[in-house]
């Protein structure tokens, strides 16, 4: 006999969806920093460790290493089905694994979940020196500081130069922050729907949602992370992704998907709801189960401080220190990181040469949902260095 599972008779939420210790591992390894990582905003970051999937060998001359970087919400679980310890399947999954333009019969990729994420690697969720989870005691982060730890995992696996650094949204400021602070470690550069610093109307749209998720009564300064199912700051982080799913879509796609039509049964003028209402509320149900409002916030503000030329120069000044074949593409339909910022890019970067354009009807989304365009990127680039 079939359950029919009620609203009400769905579980609460618990007050973080971080992977915890305890939980399944997945396809997850770890590396742990013996000495406390410094930050460039001042401080220490003391017992860092990163959670990172492989996929296929390392060549005995370690010259086929590409490391890929994910966005906001992402994690290291780039490709494979979902399962224990792994809540969604493969992020880019059409793009990773033999036969495809990572063809992992040639080439040893890795993904590392990002430094203040929460599926694994240390972040407000993870304990502090103490056992108590950092909560509001995490410290403050910049892609540098992301971009140096994952330097040091990357001595942790033998590889002195990647063969290919590539990253989209949050994952191409690190790709380019790797192109800029290791030029010699970077042997092929891939940038996607990324900018060399956050925009006025990017910080301003992120700022909205910082404000969304510290404005839930159950956010608590940070620390709720011993709070019961259903006390986590749910209705904050589930608001902030309304917001930003808005802005990773586009306009045009939302009004030939959904136009003004009801969702199924339910009438708008009696309490009911929109079908494009209905899709937000799925896709923040879905994230407050898998993600931490805590990680959100550090993430968000990583991102906000990303500027290439901080202490460099400029933003001219550090894009001259890329050395790496690079290619840089943009979505046409982004209404968040607009072409012309990859345009930009393209511009300033001496190896890369015209702006690409992948074409897609899913604004900012496009670089994960356009995987046989990637595709054909990767394989100009990577044909361009074995020429």
């Amino acid at each position: 006999m079939n359950t029919v599972l009620t609203p009400s008779a769905v579980p609460l939420p618990p007050a973080s969806g971080a992977w915890r210790e305890g939980d399944p591992p997945g396809r997850r390894q770890w590396y742990e920093r013996a000495a406390p990582l410094p930050l460039e905003a001042g401080g220490e970051l003391p017992g860092v460790r990163l959670a990172f999937e492989t996929w296929g060998r390392l060549a005995p001359d370690r010259s086929n290493a590409v490391l890929v970087l994910h966005a906001l919400t992402g994690d290291s679980h780039v490709a494979g089905a979902a399962g224990p310890g792994h809540p969604s399947p493969g992020w880019w999954d059409g793009l990773v694994g033999a036969g495809r333009a990572l063809d992992t019969d040639r080439w040893f990729v890795v993904a590392p979940n990002v430094l203040g994420g929460c599926q694994g690697s240390t972040g407000p969720s993870s304990p502090a020196p103490g056992g108590r989870p950092w909560g509001s005691r995490f410290p403050f982060l910049t892609q540098r500081d992301q971009v140096a730890v994952e330097a040091d995992l990357a001595d942790a696996l033998g590889i002195d130069r990647w063969a290919l650094v590539v990253g989209g949204s949050m994952g191409g400021m690190r790709a380019l922050e790797w192109a800029v602070s290791y030029p010699e470690r970077t042997g092929a550069l891939l940038l996607l729907a990324t900018t060399a610093a956050a925009s006025a109307e990017q910080i301003a749209w992120a700022t909205v949602q910082l404000h969304a998720v510290r404005g839930d009564p159950h956010w608590r300064g940070g620390d709720y992370h011993d709070a019961g199912p259903g006390r986590g700051p749910h209705a904050g982080l589930g608001l902030a992704r309304r917001l930003a799913h808005v802005t990773y879509r586009s306009e045009p796609e939302l009004r030939s998907r959904f136009g003004r039509a009801p969702q199924g049964a339910e009438d708008p003028w009696q309490g009911g709801r929109y079908q494009v209402e209905s899709y937000l509320d799925h896709h923040a149900a879905k994230l407050v189960r898998r993600f931490d409002a805590g990680s959100y916030v550090t993430l968000t503000e990583a991102m906000n401080s990303h500027d290439i030329g901080r202490g460099r120069g400029g933003v001219r000044a550090a894009l001259s220190r890329v050395t790496a074949p690079a290619l840089v593409a943009g979505v046409d339909s982004d209404r968040l990181y607009p072409p012309y910022q990859q345009a930009e890019l393209a511009a300033g970067i001496p190896t890369a040469d015209r702006l690409r354009v992948i074409e897609s009807p899913y604004g900012h989304d496009g670089f994960l949902i356009e995987a046989e365009q990637v595709a054909s990127l990767v394989a100009e680039l990577l044909g361009r260095t074995d020429a």
